[in-house]
């Protein structure tokens, strides 16, 4: 089986102004046959899809990142079978918008977690079947405190990055719930700032806590840039996928117009990792061209083997094989 992950895709602002007069395939580029190819494909969805709602306003946002309903299509066209919602974008739109986000997603069967109309919905599991395999998504952020669901209230299923915090201590039960009951576990960590090419250092052991707590692939996402793998205990931890999809403007010294799709082949275990390094141009993901492909796979050879980690550029392939 292939799993696949994409980091933050953000389909609104000018990314949605485009889809109005471009197919449900245009955010995805030359990287569409891929993301179609896995088996299991799950990414962070970086904005609501909804046509009702107004900006956040009851505390400060800068951004507020909205698609409009029919570009669930776009998710469809790709083939994504879950999304994690636990974000700091999840209510950029308000209550209603997020809600019309959770009943589109269920409309088109497209797992999601990480986000509900109280906690309960919130911090559920995400489960579901491909290829004769159970898989469960846990979500969770440590932005937006201020979103934090509770009985009776909505938002994110909250955690801060603290292994001693009740409601890190209550996100690594769920996680071993979701273990008991799959075959497959994916811990998604909206977490840490927006820069900077390696994790803070509370997300190792946080990681590394998540795994013993039952997670097989831990998806870190929120930072702009991607950041370094590690394997432990035989899981992948992925400390940030970086950007996807968006209209954002790019930073000429960490370049958050780059990252990959990070592909692992399971067999019930990790037996492969591979690596194919994109680029967001034009507000759509492509398939980075040579030399540029390489340059960033370089970078990522460097921060993975910071890890331990052996890898090796896989030219006929355009990827970056890294020895789990």
């Amino acid at each position: 089986m292939r799993l696949l992950f994409a980091g933050d895709v953000m389909l609104g602002r000018l990314v949605n102004r485009v889809l109005e007069r471009k197919p449900p395939e245009f955010p995805w580029g030359d990287t569409l046959g891929l993301i179609k190819s896995a088996d299991v494909s799950i990414c962070n969805l970086e904005c609501v899809v909804s046509d009702r709602g107004r900006p956040w306003s009851t505390t400060p946002k800068a951004f507020h990142f909205r698609t409009d309903s029919k570009n669930v299509e776009c998710l469809k066209a790709a083939g994504f079978d879950a999304v994690s919602l636990a974000n700091n974008h999840s209510l950029d739109y308000e209550y209603d918008a997020a809600y019309d986000t959770l009943d589109i997603l269920d409309s088109v069967g497209i797992a999601h977690a990480g986000f509900g109309r109280n906690f309960d919905e919130a911090s559920r599991i995400a489960y579901f079947e491909r290829g004769g395999f159970r898989l469960a998504l846990v979500a969770f952020t440590d932005n937006e405190p201020g979103w934090e669901a509770r009985d009776g209230v909505p938002g994110v299923f909250y955690s801060p990055i603290d292994l001693e915090d009740p409601r890190a201590l209550r996100l690594f039960e769920k996680i071993g719930e979701a273990k008991r009951e799959a075959d497959i576990v994916i811990a998604s960590a909206h977490w840490g700032p927006n820069w900077g090419y390696r994790p803070v250092a509370s997300h190792r052991p946080f990681g590394e806590a998540m795994v013993e707590a039952g997670a097989d692939f831990v998806f870190g996402h929120s930072c702009h840039v991607f950041q370094g793998i590690e394997v432990y205990k035989g899981s992948p931890i992925m400390f940030g996928a970086g950007d996807f999809v968006d209209d954002y403007a790019v930073d000429e010294v960490e370049r958050n117009d780059e990252s990959f799709i990070f592909a692992f082949d399971w067999e019930g275990y990790v037996k492969g990792i591979r690596l194919y390094p994109t680029i967001i141009t034009d507000f759509h993901a492509e398939l980075a061209p040579y030399p540029r492909a390489e340059l960033i796979a370089g970078k990522m050879k460097t921060l993975a083997g910071e890890f331990g980690l052996e890898s090796e550029w896989i030219e006929d392939e355009g990827c970056l094989s890294i020895r789990p």
